[in-house]
């Protein structure tokens, strides 16, 4: 699937390209591309160095949890539905433990530490993995939940609006919420499909009924403050909880008599390590999703739907949000500079910036965590998870422009 995915955008963007230059005389095109994959070259070495910190600090301070039985203990609570849609995966197996760190960090928002977390996780899953170029069943479903990954504080997003003069910053918390859960749920019901897990059991179904009480709790918590306190209130938790759980796992380290700087850099050398397998796959990536962008062929996908829409007369408001929605699945820095622009060219307030502003938290940026998480573990048979997580992706972007027209 990954060779289909990047000889495909090469292909693409070759085709568009020469549409470009025979029929409508853009000469600079081809230097346009050349430029777009040196600079993606370079932009996935200079991002795969700028993890390599995030990964020594987070697997460092994972390390002190996993000596201290830390995760093992997080794992235990959810070690009933584990059991169920991961069955592969031993009980009390280091990797669940990495698993709800990376889930706990990706409801948070907190990106940084949940790229790290998920990392580990992969590896350890790939221990299990009999078939070590083929992703496993549990990696396909941890991969799927990550591409689709809940996120309850959307702070970057609100911060964005916020800096570019939004009366109203935090007004997409409640659409963004709804939507990135349907992604999450949609993305799981089709693994869960396609693996034939049992998910009406009452297991499953307890801890679906209790992760929809969680978001709409949450949802009804902030609809309630203004729109200034809950801003205030998003950052200070994610923020708050960030640094607890460095604190907890360095007391934890403490109370169990470990050596716990030694124990930090023994988990910060596989960070490094990690960092170093990722770069031919991240660079890959990148350099093919470059060229797609530079050479039009984003442009004819929008102008595309636009028409179809047009056509079947459905309303056309958010169409000047596509290319977010577009770029989304493909980069997470292209799509927030089309969030950015899109603000910028219709107004902050505006109902186009709006829906752009959900779509970019409905869901996350597929190709790079597949490009990083399975080129962490040297996987190139991805299974299901590729059409898995695009279906993720389509029902979380169609269900943000349906809640901000229900929100705005």
């Amino acid at each position: 699937m990954l060779n289909f995915i990047f000889c495909g955008f090469f292909l693409i963007a070759f085709l568009s390209a020469c549409m470009a230059f025979f029929v409508h005389g853009e000469a600079d095109v081809f230097e346009a591309l050349i430029k777009a994959l040196f600079d993606a070259a370079q932009s996935g070495f200079t991002l795969s160095i700028g993890l390599t910190g995030m990964l020594c600090l987070w697997l460092g301070i994972l390390k002190i949890g996993e000596e201290a039985g830390l995760t093992n203990l997080l794992a235990k609570a959810l070690n009933p539905l584990f059991k169920k849609i991961m069955p592969e995966v031993p009980s009390n197996h280091p990797a669940l433990g990495s698993i709800v760190m990376n889930m706990a960090a990706n409801i948070l928002g907190l990106d940084n530490a949940a790229t790290p977390m998920g990392l580990k996780a992969m590896n350890e899953l790939q221990g299990l993995n009999k078939t070590k170029d083929k992703a496993s069943n549990a990696e396909v479903l941890f991969m799927v939940i990550n591409a689709s990954a809940v996120t309850l504080i959307p702070i970057n997003i609100l911060m964005y609006r916020q800096m570019l003069g939004c009366a109203n910053p935090s007004s997409v918390f409640i659409p963004i919420l709804l939507a990135t859960s349907v992604s999450t749920l949609v993305g799981f019901l089709c693994v869960a499909l396609v693996q034939k897990l049992d998910i009406f059991n009452k297991v499953v179904l307890a801890y679906l009924a209790a992760f929809a009480f969680f978001i709409f709790g949450v949802a009804f918590y902030f609809s309630a403050l203004d729109a200034n306190t809950r801003l205030y209130q998003t950052k200070l938790i994610a923020d708050f909880v960030l640094f607890s759980f460095v604190v907890l796992f360095i007391v934890s380290g403490i109370f169990k008599r470990l050596n716990v700087y030694e124990v930090f850099i023994s988990g910060a050398k596989d960070g490094f390590e990690i960092a170093v397998k990722i770069i031919p796959y991240l660079v890959s990536m990148l350099c093919a999703i470059a060229v797609f962008r530079a050479s039009g062929a984003l442009d004819l996908f929008v102008e595309m739907f636009a028409k179809l829409f047009a056509f079947f007369c459905f309303d056309t408001g958010f169409v000047p949000a596509l290319p977010t929605a577009l770029m989304k699945p493909l980069s997470g820095s292209g799509a927030r500079a089309m969030m950015i622009e899109t603000l910028q060219n219709y107004g902050a307030d505006s109902f186009e910036g709006f829906v752009s502003s959900v779509m970019q938290g409905s869901t996350e940026t597929t190709f790079y965590v597949l490009a990083v998480y399975f080129g962490a573990v040297k996987i190139s048979k991805t299974g299901a998870a590729v059409p898995c997580a695009l279906i993720a992706d389509f029902a979380g972007l169609t269900a943000a422009v349906v809640f901000a027209y229900m929100f705005y």
